[in-house]
């Protein structure tokens, strides 16, 4: 059985990206920068409502996996498609992009494919408003234990969650990942999600991953403190590696009772969709390949760069080239 430098677990959701203004936004009742989930029917209504769509495979953890294939990793993605057009688009084009697509499209039941409609304002900011459909029943079932058992580092997606299927799934991943010698760590995914479920988040960091990486919102939400210092340090007390995303601040790593900031170029973003993805796929790829902390994170801040740069969730540039312009491959 092959054996994976990464392997993400999430949502298998099709990205639909449109450009709108904040009147837009308004008249549809879209509430701005955040995440939502909707029903199929307003799905259906946004999706009408949208120009010039742009049609990506999406999902967070799916997208940082997307993000390591290109920079040369061997990685696979396990998450649940309906055996329907957006189904077959979506695992196709992962396995196009370089990601081994571990489940094959699901044939019978109602639920199709997941999908995401993204709305990108002209400061960045992007709204979405995501009908989880099949992705969100991925179960154990799903997660072949040959697979997660042969894994160098696992990527656990913070919105699955939302049902017990998905935390019984990453639970057994991560335990088969850390049996198998490798690493397992999470992407909060959002504050609400971290409302929603604090008290498995907390009890899955402390007793059953190696790695967390968040957003400064995120981590703020995971103790209930509005101080960002007192929740980095709580987290870090409980977590073997912590990881803060501070956007055009920097980013912050802790490990082993050590802090190291690392600065970011500012720059006006096109479409921030994906930028917290891109930089987990950076510096999960500089930690699958041995580089230090350091390192990893200068990685993920240029890979974040990158993608802020045009429309879309997933790199355009080579990246590789990108990393040695910069030292840093």
């Amino acid at each position: 059985m092959k054996t994976y430098q990464l392997v993400g677990i999430g949502n298998a959701v099709v990205d639909v990206i449109s450009q709108s203004d904040d009147s837009f936004l308004d008249l549809m009742g879209i509430e701005k920068g955040i995440m939502q989930l909707i029903e199929r029917d307003r799905g259906e209504v946004l999706y009408a409502a949208m120009e010039g769509r742009v049609q990506t495979p999406g999902g967070s953890v799916a997208n940082t996996i997307a993000g390591a294939g290109a920079l040369g990793l061997e990685a696979a993605f396990i998450g649940r498609v309906h055996d329907d057009a957006l189904g077959h688009f979506y695992a196709d084009a992962m396995n196009e992009d370089g990601v081994d697509f571990v489940n094959p499209p699901v044939a019978g039941g109602e639920l199709p494919t997941s999908r995401s409609m993204i709305f990108v304002s002209p400061d960045g900011e992007r709204s979405m408003n995501t009908y989880l459909g099949i992705s969100s029943e991925l179960s154990s079932a799903d997660v072949p234990k040959e697979v997660a058992g042969k894994s160098q580092i696992m990527f656990l997606e913070g919105y699955l969650f939302d049902k017990d299927k998905g935390k019984s799934a990453f639970l057994e991943a991560a335990r088969d990942c850390r049996e198998g010698g490798g690493k397992t760590g999470i992407a909060i995914s959002d504050p609400f999600c971290v409302e929603r479920h604090r008290a498995d988040f907390l009890s899955l960091i402390e007793n059953e991953l190696d790695y967390v990486i968040g957003n400064e919102a995120e981590i703020k939400s995971l103790f209930e403190t509005d101080d960002l210092e007192d929740a980095l340090a709580k987290t870090a007390a409980i977590c073997p590696l912590v990881i803060c995303t501070r956007s055009g601040d920097g980013v912050s790593v802790f490990h082993e009772g050590k802090r190291i900031d690392v600065a970011v170029e500012k720059v006006v973003p096109v479409d921030a969709t994906g930028a917290g993805d891109q930089f987990a796929a950076g510096f999960l790829f500089g930690l699958a390949t041995g580089r230090d902390l350091e390192t990893c994170a200068r990685i993920g801040c240029v890979c974040a760069r990158e993608v802020i740069s045009h429309i879309g969730p997933r790199p355009e540039a080579n990246l590789q080239d990108l990393l040695r312009s910069e030292n840093l491959l």
